[in-house]
């Protein structure tokens, strides 16, 4: 692949991963568009490891505060409570993510690759999200059981198109999460999967030996575009839900289903 190529899609991996307009689906769309085709699942795995680190770094003291809080569970000291609740939320609310992962796995490679199923799955998102904002409570704190339902929401985003951050964003809203927390929740919840999903790409890709074929200078400048991009993504979508809607993502992913349907 190259040089410009890497950046270019390791741009548009760190700037659409987090915000919700699917990140799978523009990585499809940009290889269709300007025709760069090779190894796309090892390539997309390796930026994935690049958003990986950026929540990583961005998050670290709220991942390492849950957990030095879940170790000291296990040695069953004392935990506030709005620590259990928050690791007891993110490790249930994987799951349903983890077991549909697993079941799709054969059709996430293959037909959910199609771009007019993506088309289709931008609008439905979009629906999602309109929905959210608009019966969207604001005024209840995280529980294991809204995480777990939000972890449900989680799952959608198996689907290209969909988005991760979208769905989770909008189960956040619908179990009554103010935005800014809704995000917040979304980011931590998304962690586990996004590190388990890209540690068994690059595991799976090692073992075909692809690994150190795909590697290259080319892909880790991409890699580092994919950090620094995935780190802006974070903080603006953060800042932009304090004060706004979902309302120009919503627009934005529905043009994006128009000119699909126009010009693909």
């Amino acid at each position: 692949m190259s040089l410009i190529h890497a950046i270019f899609l390791g741009l548009v991996e760190g700037l659409t991963e987090f915000i919700p307009v699917s990140s799978s689906a523009h990585l499809i769309l940009a290889r269709s568009i300007f025709s760069i085709h090779g190894n796309d699942l090892a390539i997309d795995a390796i930026f994935q490891l690049a958003t990986i680190l950026a929540v990583a770094v961005y998050f670290f003291g709220d991942l390492w505060h849950l957990l030095k809080a879940f170790v000291r569970l296990l040695m069953r000291k004392i935990v506030a409570d709005e620590d259990k609740r928050m690791i007891f939320a993110i490790i249930l609310g994987t799951i349903p993510a983890v077991v549909l992962g697993l079941l799709l796995q054969k059709d996430m490679e293959t037909i959910f690759r199609s771009t007019h199923l993506v088309a289709w799955t931008l609008i439905l998102g979009s629906l999602l999200m309109v929905a959210a904002d608009r019966y969207a409570k604001q005024n209840r704190e995280v529980t294991v059981k809204r995480g777990i339902v939000v972890g449900f929401f989680q799952s959608l985003a198996l689907i290209p198109g969909i988005s991760r951050s979208g769905a989770t964003i909008s189960g956040g809203l619908f179990m009554g999460f103010k935005r800014e927390e809704a995000a917040r929740f979304s980011f931590l919840l998304s962690f586990p999967v996004i590190v388990g999903a890209g540690l068994k790409s690059i595991l799976d890709i090692y073992k075909t030996g692809q690994l150190n074929s795909v590697w290259d200078f080319n892909i880790t400048a991409g890699f580092v575009v994919a950090f620094v991009a995935g780190l802006a993504s974070i903080h603006f979508l953060i800042s932009y839900l304090k004060s706004h809607k979902l309302t120009v993502f919503v627009w934005y992913r529905v043009i994006v289903a128009l000119l699909i349907f126009i010009f693909l």
